[in-house]
């Protein structure tokens, strides 16, 4: 039975989610919002839409949102020839691989962020697919990411485990029925992602790789 091991890739794999802090708390200034980078760094992992939701509330100007959006791709995409992968997230992939699982991307990133984010991990010869924001309705915490993976992979949900950061991450793990492995490399701590559904927490992809044996992924 094919078993699935689906990876998010922000804080996972890449480090990337305090450009996300920085430059999504510039796109909240320039549209005049006085938004905490703690705020933010708090609702990385979450879609476009739904963190602008998550921070300024459902009585917001809803017609801004796509500003504000487009505001945050442009000031990123300034990084996207340099994100910086994880360490060992590559070799991660590959011995998770080579351990007889189906690898799978599980992202809210999708077109020209997606292809820089997988050129950082440069493990594409792994990477069985990817189920990005383009693949599905609700992102994260929803199930719906995760369990398109799952269906990607042809894999059941009781074969699968999925590995993320975020407290995000581990609810939508937790709802597609799947094991959660958080990681502490997003700086989410330790003791929320074990509230939000994480069966283990290592603290980045080399301390996993490392463990790999004992892992829920062994």
């Amino acid at each position: 039975m094919t078993r699935a091991a689906v990876f998010d890739v922000d804080g996972t794999l890449v480090d990337t989610n305090h450009l996300h802090v920085v430059t999504w708390w510039e796109a909240f200034r320039q549209a005049g919002h006085r938004v905490p980078m703690h705020a933010v760094h708090r609702a990385v992992g979450l879609g476009s839409d739904d963190l602008i939701a998550h921070l300024l509330g459902d009585d917001r100007d809803e017609d801004q949102d796509a500003e504000l959006s487009a505001a945050h791709k442009a000031l990123y995409g300034q990084y996207f020839d340099r994100l910086p992968p994880l360490r060992d997230a590559g070799a991660l992939l590959r011995r998770v691989h080579d351990a007889g699982w189906t690898v799978v991307l599980a992202t809210s990133a999708s077109g020209a962020e997606l292809s820089a984010l997988r050129s950082a991990i440069d493990a594409d010869d792994v990477i069985a697919a990817t189920a990005s924001a383009d693949d599905v309705e609700q992102g994260k915490p929803a199930p719906e990411p995760v369990e398109h993976a799952l269906e990607l992979a042809g894999a059941p949900a009781e074969q699968a485990v999925f590995v993320g950061d975020t407290v995000w991450d581990m609810r939508a793990g937790r709802r597609a029925g799947v094991r959660c492995v958080g990681l502490l490399s997003g700086g989410i701590p330790r003791a929320d992602l074990l509230e939000a559904g994480a069966d283990a927490v290592y603290a980045d992809a080399a301390d996993l790789l490392a463990s790999l044996s004992t892992s829920p992924l062994g």
